[in-house]
């Protein structure tokens, strides 16, 4: 009996088990199909990727590496430069029209006037370039000019050091500056801008706004830039590359790490006075020119003379067909008692080589006179009444030549009345109280109106000029200036000689174009 009951509680107890094993299984089957219910449930609301592999950070990877590289080497050698100038606090006056372009700095006083409150410290900042490892510095002369203190701050280096001008020349606007450091200073290295094409890439290095070691990459736009200032020698290389207040004197750099140019200038917003994608660089063959001399001498002796021409006016096909040649520079004044005068050059003599070599541009014209030493002399190429001379001229110092000129210029003069109009131009006779007050010994006739968008407008007859001849026949009255414009023929070539008061000189201009036809 013990045994059959023994038999029967082992008989419930694995009953019971059973019965758990089965409970247990059921609620998993349960789960398992909970969750697969559950999961194609989420998924009608939220799209799961499906095998998609994640997504890793890449190593780094160096770009542009030559540009790179380039600034590396170079803003160790590019230098802060900021000034002082102690300057007397002047009466308000009007505001002055900016010019089409500005240099930079762009200190606020050259737009407004001040109260006077006495003397005033101005500051600005520049930058410049170590070419000596002895602390020689390259830069801009605006942006050390009437300075009464000069401090530079090296890369990398918070001490500011008082710098001194070893020499300057306003002519080219550049400067060379020194600081002493007992240590070698590293320096850029200088290339032949001659060598420098449109479309090359550049860098600029600068001090923007103060933002030192600034970099900026763009293109050359136009070389041989001319008429961007109304200083004779400073003749750019166009950019595109950000230039910007404060970046005056930093250097252009090509793509071998040379420097290529000065940064110097640029056309900007009168409103902004900002980077507008056009700035100037003076090319660095220029400037090691200056620099050479500067440092030798302290100043900057050229060659001259003593002749004045507008390149603009000389670049005329139809003046250069009339006066019988096929290129050259005109001759619009001879300094009284130059070199040019004691070898017989006058105005109107169109020089068409300077040693042997052509004159098409202005520089070609400066360039070997400017460049031949003292005392030695240039073999000149001109013509005169259409036949071809040569005569041998002595270069002088330029400043002793045009010394009666540093005084400053007078404003032309300008005479009213009114004439006979021709070809947009009006003309009176000319008095001898005027002829004698604008130092003209010859005749002509007096331009008292020139109609804008007219021909005499466009070929360049201003008013205020006198008219000496016509197709070079001289012209002593108003009947005669009328019968010789009578006489030219819509279409043909007309050339008129005229005398023009600038400042202190006189010059003899010639101008030229073709007889515009009437409207149909």
């Amino acid at each position: 009996m013990r045994v059959a009951m023994y038999d029967v509680l082992n008989w419930f107890r694995h009953r019971k088990v059973f019965a758990s094993l089965l409970v247990l299984a059921t609620l998993a089957v349960g789960i398992l199909i909970g969750t697969m219910v559950s999961g194609r449930a989420g998924a009608s609301r939220e799209q799961v990727g499906d095998g998609a592999p994640t997504l890793a950070i890449p190593s780094p990877v160096q770009l542009s590496s030559l540009f790179a590289s380039i600034a590396n080497k170079l803003e160790p050698a590019v230098v802060n430069i900021s000034t002082t100038q102690v300057i007397e606090r002047r009466s308000r006056t009007p505001r002055r029209t900016p010019r089409p372009y500005e240099e930079f700095p762009f200190p606020f006083d050259r737009f407004f006037g001040f109260p006077d409150e006495g003397p005033q410290a101005e500051r600005s900042l520049g930058s410049g370039v170590i070419v000596d490892k002895r602390g020689y510095i390259l830069t801009n002369y605006h942006v050390v000019e009437q300075a009464t203190k000069i401090q530079v701050k090296l890369s990398g280096d918070p001490t500011r050091y008082v710098a001194k001008v070893i020499g300057s020349d306003s002519e080219t606007d550049l400067a060379v500056i020194k600081i002493d450091v007992q240590r070698d200073l590293p320096t850029a290295r200088l290339g032949n801008s001659d060598a420098v094409q449109v479309g090359d890439w550049v860098l600029t290095f600068g001090s923007p706004f103060g933002l030192e070691a600034t970099v900026t990459a763009g293109i050359v736009s136009a070389k041989d830039r001319s008429g961007v200032s109304d200083r004779q020698f400073q003749r750019f290389i166009q950019t595109d590359a950000a230039i910007n207040p404060g970046n005056s004197g930093g250097p252009l750099v090509n793509m071998a790490g040379e420097v290529i140019g000065i940064n110097t200038a640029i056309i900007t917003n009168q409103l902004s006075r900002g980077f507008e994608g056009v700035g100037f660089a003076l090319p660095s063959n220029t400037a090691i020119q200056v620099y050479n001399q500067l440092i030798k001498t302290g100043k900057v002796t050229r060659g001259s003379i003593g002749i004045s021409f507008l390149e603009e006016r000389s670049n005329n096909p139809v003046l250069l067909e009339e006066l019988g040649a096929k290129h050259g520079m005109v001759i619009e004044a001879v300094e009284p008692g130059s070199p040019a005068e004691q070898a017989g050059l006058k105005a109107g003599d169109l020089i068409t080589h300077v040693n042997d070599k052509p004159v098409r541009t202005g520089s070609e014209l400066v360039d070997p006179i400017t460049q031949t030493p003292i005392g030695e002399k240039v073999r000149i190429t001109y013509v005169r009444n259409r036949k071809q001379a040569e005569v041998w001229v002595q270069v002088a110092d330029r400043s002793k030549v045009f010394a009666r000129l540093a005084g400053g210029e007078e404003e032309p003069q300008r005479v009213e009345g009114s004439g006979p109009a021709e070809l947009g131009l009006s003309v009176e006779e000319l008095s001898a109280d005027m002829a004698q007050r604008l130092g003209i010994s010859a005749g002509g006739v007096m331009v008292t109106e020139v109609e804008p968008a007219s021909f005499a407008e466009e070929i360049g007859i201003a008013r205020g000029d006198v008219i000496q001849e016509v197709q070079r026949t001289p012209v002593n009255s108003v009947g005669e200036f009328r019968r010789l414009l009578s006489q030219l023929k819509p279409g043909q070539n007309v050339l008129f000689k005229l005398v023009r008061r600038a400042g202190r000189q006189l010059l003899t201009v010639h101008v030229a174009g073709v007889v515009p036809r009437k409207p149909e």
